[in-house]
């Protein structure tokens, strides 16, 4: 194992131990509904300052045949766990500003270790601009998430919440197969590599897709079943046309089935969820 890998991997077990620890001093489920959202915030601003606007660069050197793949990693290392279970502690736990500062400091500092050590680098982003995000948007927000989760959630507010809840699990369950198996590739010409259009696209069609799974578990359905054979048959239909505009690229036999599948799974936990999170905590733990 490189040396870099250490230091991301190091990151990713400490931060899963701390998600371990709240959960088992709270005994709350709502503490990873909390989690949930705040990485489904964390993917959205990486969507736009990483994947598309690629403000910095990871070097894990965990998945060795793809450079960008390998950035990946490092990026789900620091917004998947390590930033949304810090959030996630401060809020469910109730700590105070002074907590707040601890975690903000102590992420800045680690991003500066990481930068002196060579296994990270600035683009065009500034440790700043990571102070501010984490000090004035990120862990108030998870606090703002929090008393909200607490609550039984109606209209629109609902769907916000349900949208961030499910969007890292439809997202992790779409790419990650993409990395590790090179199932399908998405070829747009946005940038230089398969792999960075790859990203950036599969970030659109994650959002897109759980705006639709949020629509369609709100739907008053009569027939309820109806809506898990609209959403593989209309999924089908997408990934038909990506490839008959050149764009998709399908690698193996189990490609098409897998996104299918995935699709029914994904709205299956998005209709359980979005009955949580309208019955409120009480009648759920």
């Amino acid at each position: 194992m490189e040396f870099n890998s250490y230091w991301y991997l190091g990151l990713g077990v400490l931060s899963i131990l701390l998600l371990i620890y709240v959960y088992l001093k709270t005994r709350n489920p709502r503490s990873i509904l909390l989690f949930l959202t705040m990485v489904g915030l964390g993917y959205i601003i990486e969507a736009v300052i990483y994947n598309f606007g690629h403000s910095y660069r990871y070097y894990p050197k965990l998945l060795m045949y793809d450079s960008f793949y390998d950035s990946n990693m490092g990026a789900i290392a620091s917004n998947a766990l390590a930033l949304p279970i810090a959030a996630t502690f401060i809020a469910v736990l109730r700590k105070n500003w002074l907590w707040i500062l601890f975690f903000v400091c102590l992420f800045a500092g680690t991003e500066w270790l990481f930068l002196k050590l060579d296994i990270y680098k600035h683009n065009w982003w500034k440790i700043r601009y990571t102070v501010l995000g984490l000090l004035l948007v990120y862990f108030p927000l998870a606090k703002v998430f929090y008393s909200l989760l607490l609550q039984s959630l109606q209209g629109k507010l609902h769907s916000i919440l349900l949208f961030l809840i499910i969007s890292p699990i439809s997202a992790s369950f779409q790419f990650t197969p993409i990395m590790f198996f090179s199932n399908r590739y998405y070829e747009l010409g946005w940038f230089e590599t398969f792999s960075e259009d790859t990203t950036a696209f599969s970030a659109l069609y994650y959002i897109s897709a759980c705006l639709f799974y949020v629509w369609i578990a709100k739907f008053p359905w009569k027939l309820k079943w109806l809506k898990y054979v609209v959403t593989p048959c209309l999924m089908y239909l997408l990934n038909l046309f990506l490839q008959k505009a050149g764009i998709l690229h399908s690698q193996v036999w189990w490609d098409p089935w897998f996104y299918l599948i995935l699709s029914v799974f994904v709205l299956k936990i998005t209709v359980t969820i979005s009955k949580h999170l309208t019955n409120g905590p009480q009648k759920n733990t």
